[in-house]
């Protein structure tokens, strides 16, 4: 099923002194039903400008990991679409996937033996009665979401994937494990701390066991200050991609950015980091 994303704006006409109302058409929502999950999933999307389905054009695609209308959807939509205007062009005409959440700490957090570790990094164990389950959720994303995507819309294999805090987790756990799904990662504020830092334990072998085609990362931190563990261990990930044959990495420190303000500068950086203008 689909629907229109709409944004409603009033427009005043004084000399008439009454208004009207019309409608902004942002994207639109889809709803599928993910097998793996085990449940039905809001879909939220942007088309490029222009965008017709009896073209033979495919674009390049961004998903967005807490992509709710209420969550980053609608404002990266904005950077994406100021930054593909045709005055600006500095990189190509995107879909955009906003990805809703429905158990955000169930999807991407990956299995532990226990929650012993949570007291320790400031988090009540009782506040994450779901958790462990990101498995199944990178399995919707290969199996159900990216197929879904590439076979309704004119979308191409240059896949982006944009993640924070939580979501962060998930993107470098995919980055890690499965770093074929995405050819370009931003990754801001990742919660390297789940599982007593079990995934950046893992992360030097693995990615050089499994990283074969060449990849771009972006990895932004806001004012260690705040929280300096998580600074050093986006610090200690760096270093290992760096490390890492066929990745192409970019660390960025924003100092004046705070965990909850970081994601809107972070991406407005990232994507003048990956597609420097020519």
């Amino acid at each position: 099923m689909t629907k229109y994303l709409s944004v409603f704006i009033a427009i005043i006409f004084s000399s008439y002194n009454a208004y009207s109302q019309k409608a902004i058409i942002l994207g639109q929502i889809d709803h599928i039903h993910s097998t793996v999950l085990g449940e039905n999933r809001t879909i939220n999307i942007y088309l490029p400008e222009n965008y017709s389905a009896t073209d033979t054009i495919k674009y390049p695609i961004i998903y967005i990991l807490d992509g709710g209308v209420e969550e980053d959807f609608i404002h990266l939509v904005g950077i994406v679409r100021y930054y593909t205007q045709p005055w600006i062009a500095q990189f190509p005409k995107s879909i955009i996937v906003g990805i809703e959440n429905t158990n955000r700490k169930r999807d991407f957090t990956f299995a532990v033996p226990n929650l012993d570790f949570l007291e320790k990094e400031g988090f009540k164990k009782e506040n994450f009665s779901q958790y462990g389950k990101s498995a199944a959720y990178i399995a919707f994303l290969e199996k159900e979401l990216q197929p879904y995507m590439e076979n309704k819309y004119h979308a191409n294999t240059d896949r982006t994937i944009i993640g924070e805090s939580l979501a962060g987790l998930l993107a470098s756990e995919i980055l890690v494990k499965k770093p074929h799904l995405f050819s370009k990662y931003i990754i801001i504020a990742p919660s390297l701390w789940w599982g007593e830092q079990k995934l950046l334990h893992e992360s030097k072998d693995a990615l050089h066991a499994h990283v074969n085609n060449p990849l771009n990362v972006y990895l932004g931190v806001p004012n260690k200050d705040e929280d300096v563990k998580m600074y050093k261990e986006s610090i200690n990930f760096y270093k290992m991609l760096k490390q890492t044959n066929n990745i192409n990495v970019c660390f960025d420190y924003l100092p004046q950015e705070l965990h909850a303000t970081i994601v809107h500068q972070a991406v407005y950086n990232a994507f003048k980091k990956l597609y420097p203008k020519k």
